[in-house]
């Protein structure tokens, strides 16, 4: 896949251990350990990490922590976060991120908004949620607008003591799912999940309503690489 084609191509050699922040049911733990990385997935969730355990190819070692409580002294290749970066504390969070890499290690973070594609649908929903909710953009951690050349956490990358030679590309991705995968997709985003239980019911009936029984969707995936500065 392109994503472990460019995440290995910025290594620059074979990588043969990673760590994974915040793994949830597996895709991008499957993504490294079915191409011959030895991946170690933490996962503070108990029931995530359960379905991942079911999921996952031999070799692959679990452990139920957050980011803050792993264990530090071994250390890997690459440590990587697919769409859970935000979950993990601003405090510290380059220098234990370093901590856990070997120098010259690679840092990288994927994900990206999953989108309606057709803009008849997407207004359509607009206007089914717009009573509960103006909008359900992820605004960025760190505050960086939407058109910046470097986005987050690029931006907080570029300006950490631990890491250099920042890096940003996407990786272009369209897919189909039922109406029923995207609103379930919706529910696993912050926006909704602040909105009271009896609200979000209403607003995810109202959308089902307009959604056809399948949407396209485009789910472009924004990479950050970086790598652990030697000499720290």
């Amino acid at each position: 896949m392109e994503l472990f084609d460019l995440v290995m191509a910025y290594a620059g050699h074979p990588v043969r251990t990673a760590l994974e922040i915040g793994a949830g049911t597996g895709k991008a733990t499957r993504l490294f350990a079915q191409r011959g990385v030895t991946v170690a997935a933490s996962e503070p969730d108990g029931a995530m990490l359960a379905e991942l355990c079911k999921q996952v190819p031999a070799g692959v070692t679990t452990v139920q922590a957050t980011f803050e409580d792993l264990r530090l002294g071994e250390r890997y290749g690459l440590v990587y976060a697919a769409a859970s970066l935000h979950w993990t504390n601003p405090e510290g969070r380059w220098s234990r991120m370093a901590a856990l890499l070997e120098p010259g290690g690679v840092f990288a973070s994927f994900g990206g908004p999953v989108e309606l594609a057709d803009p008849a649908v997407r207004e359509a929903v607009r206007t089914a949620r717009a009573p509960f909710l103006e909008s359900d953009d992820i605004p960025s951690p760190d505050g960086t607008p939407p058109g910046h050349d470097m986005q987050w956490p690029g931006t907080e990358l570029q300006r950490s003591e631990w890491f250099t030679d920042v890096q940003q590309s996407v990786v272009e991705r369209r897919l189909t799912m039922s109406a029923r995968d995207y609103v379930g997709h919706l529910s696993t985003i912050s926006a909704y999940l602040v909105l009271p239980a009896s609200e979000q019911e209403q607003v995810f009936g109202q959308i089902m309503r307009v959604l056809p029984e399948t949407v396209e969707i485009a789910a472009d995936i924004t990479v950050h690489l970086a790598r652990r500065r030697h000499e720290q």
